[in-house]
């Protein structure tokens, strides 16, 4: 395994925090705080990753809201990364959004949840983003969706799903897994340093790599695929109350823009930023487009609180 990346003086860390899910499962995150002599926002930033990835995944953005003063913390949701692995193999999108309620818990009602494609439907069925029972105000400050919506399209879901599905027996090396990703990713060039690569394998006792996250959470016996839950997640959008943002690849083939535009009907304070050229890998895509519109939108909340 590689070292990671020593920061530079000043530069934000990453410290690890241990947290619980709603069943009392381990979660692990990241909290990178704003270095020596940046003052600290208001608001802490919830960042939830899609399926199949990690917490590292948000490092370029968690790195840049630390610079400018945003307490950030990026989450491996259950069954990934060094998260546990559910026993009883409990992977609804409502496990990840009641997982997202405990974190939030955590971090205070100032909190403003980022969430990518699965991330961004555990947000949805969190009940974060609308009044609890009994209570008046939302339990969080914003949410942000990165391409992610009620309305999916079909051929875009059921390519990621074949992605995650390939290859069940794993890799022999780094150097093969950089193959396969970059036949789903041809948009992209492929690294030369594959080293980036580990903290999403995991060496198993046979030797092989495999991705890091828990194969029963598409299990068939258990596994229901998002398009199926569209009413459920219309419904949970129709109920958000908070500053809603909603980014999308201009390119993606998991949120077209009939979709989106489907989203600010049902909830008509959102706002809609399109990411030129990106897929819906938003963050990976172009993560210096991204941050810039996440950033001008937090700015905004904290002047209007």
């Amino acid at each position: 395994m590689s070292a990671p990346r020593s920061p530079r003086p000043n530069e934000p860390r990453a410290e690890p925090l241990a947290l619980r899910g709603h069943d009392g499962l381990g979660i692990a995150a990241d909290r990178w705080a704003p270095p020596p002599g940046v003052p600290e926002r208001r608001a802490t930033v919830v960042l939830a990753h899609g399926g199949g990835q990690t917490r590292h995944a948000w490092a370029a953005t968690a790195r840049q809201l630390a610079r400018l003063g945003f307490a950030t913390v990026a989450v491996d949701q259950r069954g990934h990364g060094d998260s546990e692995w559910s026993p009883a193999g409990a992977y609804a999108l409502e496990d990840f959004g009641a997982d997202l309620a405990r974190v939030a818990g955590v971090t205070g009602p100032r909190t403003v949840v980022v969430g990518a494609s699965l991330g961004g439907l555990a947000a949805l069925l969190s009940g974060l983003g609308a009044p609890l029972p009994g209570a008046a105000p939302a339990a969080i400050a914003g949410l942000a969706l990165v391409d992610i919506a009620p309305r999916m399209e079909p051929s875009g879901v059921e390519r990621i799903l074949g992605f995650m599905r390939a290859h069940p027996g794993g890799f022999a090396s780094l150097d093969e897994a950089a193959d396969a990703v970059a036949a789903y990713l041809p948009h992209r060039a492929r690294p030369r340093d594959t080293r980036g690569l580990e903290r999403n394998l995991r060496r198993h006792a046979d030797g092989r790599l495999r991705w890091h996250w828990d194969p029963r959470f598409l299990a068939a016996e258990r596994y229901e695929n998002p398009l199926a839950a569209v009413e459920r997640l219309e419904r949970a959008a129709a109920a958000l109350t908070v500053p809603t943002l909603l980014i999308r690849g201009a390119s993606s083939d998991v949120l077209s823009e009939e979709a989106a535009r489907a989203f600010l009907a049902i909830v008509p304070h959102a706002r809609l930023v399109d990411v030129r050229e990106a897929t819906h890998m938003v963050v990976g895509d172009d993560n210096d487009r991204f941050g810039a519109a996440l950033v001008s939108w937090l700015a905004e909340l904290e002047a209007r609180a």
